[in-house]
């Protein structure tokens, strides 16, 4: 079958345009186009939608690069003129939303000078710089200036799903001949008789059709679930005085924005103050190059990104009014790419069609000459009448269904169906998925590269241990301050706490007497710690002028600040990676408080403080500072040259299930590596205690992971489990080896903007929910909503089950269409009729399609599918294991229902005028339970247990008693427009019976070898086939 597959293979992310254009070519025979190419990128659109995004950027470079022309020629035309209306200056306003939006777009320096700058901007829109928005005047201006959204496609009806459930043209044609049959009918049998054969078709399609467009509509409803969950963005604002969280749907003309590293500009706005804010436009104007934003150059798009640095916006324009607004409008167009496994199957089900249609036609043509022979025996041939046209009518009809079986429409789409299901329970364990590809990719992952903190760890830091005045002193939270200040000098306890609370970015609300600490984990420990020793935040802050900030990032680790004190001074403050903030030192407070100068002993009793609080597992920062008196160098924040004042230990405990789950992975076949920017001590401890790091293993630096060549490389990198001390680019350059060296399919975690590169390159990027930024969930395809490594795990066993549940839907599907295709196209070559009906045909294509597709591949998935190594990149889909049980159940069932088609009367000793359409039930009736059965085989590939977990599964047991209850109305109530008689006890018992077989069937098949045990590159063997699987 892989053979015939070339032309569908498709890169899991990124696929090129040729690709993407080859496997739509090669597609054929497709019943309904609207419907199985409905989660396809529409490539036409999407090309519209490029041009449309090429000309918006080209806007926005023209007014971000070509201002002075642009303003020239608005000196020399003059201004537009705007009236504001009466509403807006009841309300207090006293500019148009569209004169702001303006001022934005073009860039326009001049216009905002006009205005008053930022700050009459902000009296022109009636807010306060200081306060921000009040809550009771949001309605008010979002019914003036607008809501932050964006223009996006309307959602489908129901009736919408109907309708294209009804262009299928296997489907169409069979409403015509049932048409023409119900004509015909009436005119030779009279009424009611003559229409039943036509309603009957009628009704089976109708049936069809609803069952399908309920399918795919519940399907569209968790899809749209999902797309509101991937639009929740929160932004930092004030309003009334105090800081909070907001989503940027509910941001407002006139709201502080407070931005950060990594945040995506929520709306379009002007810099109020900040430090070092580098803004990236690239998303906007195609321009790579990235923006300093400052008081001469304020203007803040909405979209871009925050690269480095920090700052204050004012909101001015907001939703569609914005360039980014058009933009994404445009973003929505041409539809998602498909997944390799859709493309596959598209594929697999355009060969099973080619085969279908050549059966389908031979059938009719084999009906049909045989028709006309038997007239031409019987000297008939010249006499023709209504009932013969209903005959080859029939016979058409029969071809058309055995169409509408064999074409395997549902192949493509029960992928569709097991995402949207996996994806949707994956959202309710914290996993959103980003890409449907992402689901299917994680199932063949064979290596996680992890961060530690709040992944592999909680998140939750405090400050367990710290070194100053020469001495360790423990940290035991309330109770212990007393003992901590008597271990500590006033003079080294007050430039302490002015490190502490000058060199931070968080911030300290009081609200009802509750301390909130907004920033990150370990900036929120120092600043607990500092509250602890008695320090007033807001005191320490508004006592000195912060001049400089040098935001901490991950390449520098380390942040620094540059502080005016009020006796006249200026200091320097830093704080990062104790190793390499140490090296900037050349001086240490001592024991009395004073500096001293830092001996080689010193900083040699130093480090083994650091080497211990890291092999307890605690994370440790250096925090220093200095005095600078050179006037000339009072902007610039120095390298070097500072006076250690602490070292600080900070816990950060273990997540609880984190050891289990790295263990699944190991036996999964999944290897664990740790990429963190903490100390090799820490990383080390750590790792031991998660299991990731084993004797053999190593722990390397990032330093010297980097300095290595692609020899040592080669050799290397299968053993490492840890690096320590690692920047973005270490992370990169590891994703990049472990797949084109090792042929590994990766996922990494990420948190922070420079993460980018190595989310966008791995084959699943992860993103953290709460410690992530905007640009790294941007960049990923699944993001961790809770931060915790067992996350991750659920989504790689969720895309184990994913993979295995559409094979089991494969395998089921293929069997029907193998035995309705040899039944019919046999029987009717020997003996001129087709045991099985169109109507009894669209019940079976049912049975396999919609239902077969819900039962199967919505399975949850079950532990044992992470005691089996992951799929091989470019493995065989429908692998010797599946074509052994297709094969096997084929075989069976054939021989069984040949034998009844044309031994049956004799067999089951049936007499009468209507021996026939009994045995023709029989037949129908046996079929269905086969299918029954084998649906129960398909629940697993190899094992013979397939009860396992049956009776957990509410929609494989809801699907099978529906089919079951369905079957018997249609024998027993509806013979007359299903072409069935009412069966008694004992044939409905052979009926049973006879599918209950296929049960010691698949396990004798399962006992027969097929594959042989292979190991895997990690010394994991796959799973051998036969009874020991039991």
């Amino acid at each position: 079958m892989e053979n015939y597959l070339k032309d569908f293979q498709l890169d899991h992310k990124n696929p090129s345009e040729e690709a993407l254009r080859r496997w739509r070519s090669a597609v054929s025979l497709v019943k309904n186009p609207r419907r199985r190419f409905r989660f396809v990128a529409d490539l036409a659109k999407r090309s519209e939608a490029e041009k449309k995004k090429l000309k918006i950027q080209e806007k926005i470079r023209v007014a971000l690069y070509v201002q002075k022309a642009a303003l020239q020629f608005i000196d020399a035309g003059g201004r537009n003129e705007y009236t504001l209306p009466e509403e807006a200056r009841e309300a207090g306003f006293s500019i148009h939303p569209d004169e702001l939006a303006s001022v934005l777009r073009s860039h326009d320096i001049r216009a905002l000078r006009t205005h008053g700058g930022v700050e009459g901007i902000a009296r022109k829109v009636s807010v306060s710089l200081d306060e921000g928005v009040s809550d009771k005047d949001i309605p008010t201006r979002q019914r003036i200036f607008g809501f932050n959204r964006y223009t996006e496609k309307q959602s489908r009806t129901f009736l919408m799903f109907v309708w294209e459930a009804l262009q299928d043209l296997t489907l169409i044609i069979l409403m015509v001949c049932a048409v023409v049959s119900i004509g015909v009918g009436i005119a030779t049998e009279g009424w009611p008789k003559g229409m039943y054969d036509g309603l009957g078709i009628i009704i089976s399609i109708l049936l069809v059709v609803m069952v399908t467009a309920i399918s795919d509509y519940k399907q569209s409803l968790q899809f749209r679930d999902l797309d509101k969950e991937k639009k929740k963005i929160f932004v930092h604002v004030t309003r009334d005085g105090k800081r909070q969280k907001v989503s940027i749907y509910d941001l407002v003309v006139g709201d502080i924005v407070h931005l950060s590293i990594g945040d995506q500009v929520p709306a379009d706005g002007i810099f109020i103050s900040g430090y070092c804010l580098l803004i990236d436009e690239s998303s906007l104007s195609g321009e790579s190059e990235p923006v300093n934003v400052y008081d001469e150059k304020p203007f803040l798009l909405s979209g871009s990104k925050v690269q480095d640095g920090s700052g204050k916006m004012l909101v001015t324009t907001v939703g569609m009014r914005t360039e980014w607004g058009k933009l994404m409008e445009t973003l929505s167009e041409g539809g998602e790419d498909e997944t390799p496994l859709q493309v596959k199957l598209n594929g697999v089900a355009t060969v099973i069609g080619k085969i279908g249609l050549f059966f389908a036609v031979l059938t009719f043509i084999v009906l049909t000459v045989r028709f006309l022979v038997e007239k031409a025996l019987h000297h008939e041939f010249s006499v023709w009448s209504s009932s013969d046209a209903l005959i080859l009518l029939n016979y058409f009809a029969i071809a058309v269904t055995i169409i509408v079986v064999a074409v395997p429409e549902g192949l493509p789409l029960a992928v569709t169906l097991s995402l949207a299901f996996a994806m949707n329970k994956l959202m309710s364990e914290r996993a959103l998925v980003r890409h449907l590809s992402a689901c299917e990719t994680m199932g063949s992952a064979s290596c996680i590269c992890t961060d530690k903190t709040g992944t592999l760890t909680t998140n939750h830091m405090v400050v367990n241990k710290i070194w100053i005045c020469e001495k360790s002193l423990e940290v035991r939270g309330n109770g212990s301050e007393d003992k901590l200040k008597s271990g500590i000098s006033d003079e080294a306890l007050s430039i302490l706490l002015q490190t502490i609370f000058q060199n931070t970015s968080s911030e300290v609300v009081k609200e009802d007497g509750k301390v909130s600490i907004y920033g990150t984990p370990t900036e929120s420990a120092l600043i607990e710690f500092g509250l602890l020793l008695g320090g007033d935040f807001d005191a320490q802050r508004s006592a000195a002028k912060i001049l400089k900030i040098e935001p901490f990032n991950s390449v520098k680790k380390k942040m620094s600040v540059l502080v005016a004190r009020p006796d006249g001074g200026i200091q320097a403050y830093c704080k990062g990676a104790s190793e390499i903030i140490l090296r900037t030192c050349n001086s240490v407070v001592g024991s009395n408080g004073q500096p001293v100068p830092l001996s080689k002993e010193l900083e040699r009793n130093i480090t083994d403080v650091i080497n211990s609080f890291a092999s307890e597992a605690l994370r440790t920062l250096c925090l220093v500072y200095k005095d600078i008196n050179d006037y000339e160098n009072e902007k610039s924040i120095p390298d070097n040259g500072y006076t250690l004042i602490a070292v600080v230990g900070i816990k950060d405990p273990v997540r609880p299930g984190v050891k289990d789950a790295v263990e699944t992975c190991l036996v999964a076949g999944i290897s664990v590596r740790m990429v963190t920017g903490d100390n090799i001590n820490t990383a080390r401890a750590i790792a031991k205690e998660c299991g990731i790091l084993t004797p053999d293993g190593v722990a390397i630096e990032g330093e010297d992971f980097r300095n290595l060549s692609p020899e040592q490389m080669k050799e290397i990198i299968p053993r490492i489990q840890v690096i320590a001390r690692s920047s973005p680019m270490d992370k990169h350059m590891l994703v990049t080896n472990l797949r084109n060296m090792f042929g590994e399919v990766v996922a990494v975690t990420g948190d922070g903007t420079n993460d980018a590169p190595a989310l966008h390159e791995a084959d699943i990027g992860l993103a953290m929910g709460i410690a992530g930024t905007e640009v790294a969930k941007e960049n990923a395809d699944v993001i961790i909503l809770d931060d915790n490594f067992t996350t991750i795990v659920n989504v790689a066993k969720w895309g184990r089950a994913v993979y295995i549940n559409i094979q089991k839907f494969v395998q089921f599907q293929l069997t029907v269409n193998v035995v309705a295709l040899v039944l019919n196209f046999f029987s009717a070559c020997i003996s001129g009729s087709a045991p099985l009906t169109a109507v009894q045909l669209l019940w079976v294509n049912m049975i396999m399609d919609t239902l077969g597709a819900l039962a199967l591949a919505t399975e949850p998935p079950h532990d044992g599918l992470m005691n089996r190594p992951p799929v091989a990149r470019g493995a065989s889909f429908i692998t010797k294991v599946m074509w052994r049980n297709i094969i096997g159940q084929s075989i069976y069932q054939l021989i069984v229902l040949a034998v009844l088609n044309f031994d049956g009367k004799r067999l089951l000793r049936l007499t009468g005028s209507d021996a026939t359409t009994v045995l023709n039930t029989v037949i129908f009736n046996s079929f269905v339970f086969c299918q029954v059965f084998n649906e129960i085989n398909s629940r697993d590939i190899e094992k013979i247990n397939i009860f396992r977990g049956m009776f957990n599964s509410w929609i494989f047991l809801g699907v099978m008693v529906c089919t079951v209850v369905f079957q018997v109305i249609i024998v027993e109530f509806l013979g007359t427009f299903a072409s069935t008689v009412p069966l008694n006890w004992q044939l409905w018992l052979l009926s049973v019976i006879i599918g209950s077989v296929s049960l010691p069937v698949a396990v004798a098949l399962k006992c027969i070898p097929v594959e042989f045990a292979t190991k895997h590159h990690d010394g994991y063997e796959a799973l051998p086939s036969g009874p020991e699987l039991a």
